[in-house]
């Protein structure tokens, strides 16, 4: 029988995950463990030991499925951020000699996607999820190879996922606008599916009962995702008569823009009227005529995530226990938010 992850950690007395620090040269593993491991790797002749004893396998592949299901969050508009994502996760793999190969799918079953794995040369995948929904997300746990779901959660599925903090997230948002002396706060959420948009509602609900502050339901708007959409909804809203609240946090930046363009226009000054939060620190947030306070959530450090934890996948196994990474964002302060 070929000797696999665990043989070589029992017979190190180490665990598997320092096994897996050790094979892809990680940080946090002493000198004598790290070479007590690559030892024992070579009496036992596991695979992964190559003769110099200190390098990871060469020549594995990577692939990155990009997944647009509507289009209304992956898009030319997000291009930026998903591009972060795909340097993190290069620039990981580059330092363990691995190749990584970037796919898109636009409007494909999910099956069909996962069928695709099953054709193509790679050890795991990384699969762009912020369209995706439960179901199609469970699709993916029947890959042949190993997968990480990146920008979505679904905390209930035995899979291994890579998103931000959404609820923290909108936590620190409520706080920052609860510390300028703001009571009364609304919410801008899209009006498509999508997790992260759920969970930021949630934690928007969440953080206004933990400050003791009443979530009113006409000041949760619903608007389309885009920036064109954005901005026809709330316009479309304000001309309807309605009054916003003196605060407002928005689920992402893209849908900001749309509704202070729709709100500049209606005579609603952004921080005079109203003050605005966003979401994802877009590279225009910091130079609108009111540059935008924001939550940025580093999408490098989750592509670099994402492939450490596919390569523990990868090297691990199928027994290994499925992991969920939750990474926090950080408050941008700008102009777009005033005191009461």
């Amino acid at each position: 029988m070929a000797t696999n992850i665990k043989d070589v950690a029992r017979e190190a007395g180490v665990s598997i995950a320092t096994v897996s620090l050790v094979f892809n040269r990680k940080p946090g593993v002493g000198r004598e463990t790290r070479e007590r491991v690559l030892r024992v790797a070579r009496d036992l002749d596991y695979r992964r030991a190559l003769p110099r004893g200190d390098d990871v396998p060469k020549g594995r592949t990577v692939r990155f499925l990009k997944i647009s299901r509507h289009g209304h969050t992956v898009n030319r508009d997000h291009d930026s951020f998903i591009a972060d994502y795909i340097a993190g996760l290069d620039q990981q793999a580059r330092l363990s000699k691995w190749t990584v190969e970037v796919n898109m799918f636009a409007n494909v079953r999910a099956e069909e996607t996962v069928q695709f794995l099953s054709t193509v040369s790679a050890d795991g995948a990384i699969v762009l999820g912020t369209e995706l929904g439960v179901d199609e997300v469970c699709a993916f746990g029947k890959a042949a190879i190993p997968v990480v779901i990146l920008d979505t959660y679904y905390g209930h599925l035995p899979l291994d996922f890579v998103d931000m903090s959404n609820e923290a997230a909108a936590f620190t948002a409520i706080s920052h606008l609860v510390a300028h002396g703001h009571r009364e706060i609304g919410f801008v959420k899209g009006d498509v599916e999508v997790a992260n948009f759920r969970l930021r509602e949630q934690g928007f609900v969440d953080a206004m009962r933990h400050f003791g502050l009443q979530v009113n339901a006409e000041s949760i708007v619903p608007v389309d995702a885009t920036f064109d959409g954005a901005y026809r909804d709330m316009a479309k809203y304000l001309a309807g008569g309605a009054k916003l609240p003196p605060a407002l946090f928005i689920s992402n930046d893209i849908m900001a823009y749309g509704a202070m363009k729709a709100m500049k226009e209606a005579g609603i000054r952004v921080p005079d009227d109203v003050s605005v939060i966003g979401f994802d620190d877009l590279p225009l947030s910091a130079v609108m005529e009111t540059p935008l306070t924001t939550i940025s959530v580093s999408k490098r450090d989750m592509g670099r995530r994402a492939f450490d934890l596919l390569a523990a996948r990868i090297a691990e196994g199928r027994d290994r226990p499925a992991e969920k990474v939750l990474i926090d964002g950080a408050l941008i302060v700008r102009d777009s938010v005033r005191a009461k």
